[in-house]
């Protein structure tokens, strides 16, 4: 039935090309003359009705939903589209409708025929034979018995109908990729499209789990801080209370920020954070009971936001991990935006023989530093990690008790 649908929507598609074609075919005009403006003017009119996009997508859902094909949506162009973008498909899609209204129309008068026929042959029979005008023939029917052929020349031109609509459908499930698939450039664009979006979605989950994470650290840390204090200091713990509040509202910002570019592609309604929010990510730090030293040397708020968001998140993110696995003493910060490059220096101690170290859950091993490195790699920057000297440098693995993240990123590239 879907088949037969589809042939009659293609049949109707035809009616209004196959009329414009007929009035520039007058009968007064010579033959080849009456063929050529029919020729013409045909053409002229499917070009026409294939133009607007719109023509390509209503082609291929009815395609998919009549046909049972599974061709993929076209792609909606964007500015600056390539020359073959919107010609060379609506060409095809013209190319595509003209065996869709052929054959449409073929399929819709054969079985409009066939049906008048079968229910001649069984009318005149239950009305007691007589003579029946099929296919250009006169055919008699007899009553009872000797007339029941008329019942297999009804199976017939049922049968008859159903294997035209079927083999007009198969013919055309052919030709439809060949019109209404992807052009080869377009299927480039699908999968550089696909590859984007993925990215995209990895970038957010990074962020996501930056910020999550680091405030449920710093959450948990003030409410340890708060129970002990809720009895001796109740300021205090009244203190650390209103920064899980002030922790809590902010993570719940940037999840909302995730959520809205999820869902559909919307637009996010906040903007980013960058290095000039700095300041409250350090004193949401230090609410936590951490102490903690920041430097910042050159035009630090000039640099370009794209380096400046990616920072924030990799300063938040190494924040995280020296309140996670640190001693909440000597965190020392230092930014700096100097000669063409964005320098993040970031050292705390970390106490070397404690659980975490000794099950061999080590800093350099964590997802949060991965998205760190891959944050440098993005920007071609550059990122050290790994156990230093008091002083901050690099030393042996095991030495100083000093953890120590390096990322130096060249501002040129990252604008």
């Amino acid at each position: 039935m879907t088949d037969w649908s589809h042939a009659f929507l293609g049949a109707l598609l035809g009616v209004v090309p196959l009329a414009t074609a007929l009035l520039f075919a007058p009968p007064a005009w010579p033959a080849a003359l009456r063929i050529v403006g029919f020729t013409l003017a045909l053409a002229a009119v499917i070009t026409a009705m294939a133009c607007p996009r719109a023509a390509r997508r209503g082609s291929v859902r009815l395609a998919n939903h009549l046909l049972g094909t599974d061709l993929p949506a076209p792609i909606k162009p964007a500015s600056g589209e390539r020359p073959w973008g919107p010609w060379t498909n609506r060409l095809r899609t013209a190319g595509w409708l003209v065996p869709h209204m052929a054959l449409g129309g073929v399929v819709t008068g054969l079985t409009g025929l066939l049906l008048f026929s079968a229910g001649m042959f069984a009318s005149v029979w239950l009305r007691g034979g007589g003579a029946v005008d099929a296919f250009g023939r006169h055919i008699k029917v007899d009553s009872g018995v000797p007339g029941l052929w008329a019942w297999g020349a009804v199976a017939g031109c049922l049968a008859l109908a159903v294997a035209v609509c079927a083999g007009s459908a198969a013919v055309l499930r052919l030709l439809a990729p060949v019109f209404l698939d992807h052009h080869p450039a377009e299927r480039l664009a699908a999968v550089e499209e696909q590859m984007h979006q993925l990215a995209q979605r990895n970038r957010l989950a990074q962020e996501l789990h930056d910020s999550i994470g680091h405030t449920l650290t710093a959450s948990t840390i003030q409410a340890a801080v708060a129970g002990e204090l809720m009895e001796r200091d109740p300021d205090a713990a009244r203190r650390a209370l209103a920064s899980i509040e002030e922790t809590s509202r902010a993570a719940m910002d940037d999840l909302d920020h995730v959520l809205g570019v999820l869902r559909e592609g919307r637009s996010p309604r906040a903007p980013q954070p960058t290095l000039g929010d700095l300041g409250s990510l350090v004193e949401r730090v230090r609410r936590a009971g951490a102490e903690m030293r920041v430097e910042t040397l050159g035009a630090v708020d000039r640099i370009p936001a794209t380096a400046s968001r990616e920072a924030y998140r990799i300063v938040q993110e190494g924040l995280t991990n020296a309140l996670r696995y640190g001693t909440k003493t000597g965190i020392a910060l230092r930014v700096t935006a100097q000669d063409g490059w964005l320098v993040v220096e970031l050292t705390n101690p970390v106490d070397v023989g404690g659980a975490w170290f000794r099950s061999g859950e080590r800093l350099g091993q964590g997802c949060g530093l991965v998205g760190i490195a891959e944050r440098v790699r993005l920007l071609r920057g550059e990122v050290f990690t790994g156990m230093a000297s008091g002083k901050g440098d690099e030393g042996d693995e095991h030495g100083g008790g000093l953890w120590r993240l390096l990322v130096r990123i060249p501002l040129r590239s990252a604008s």
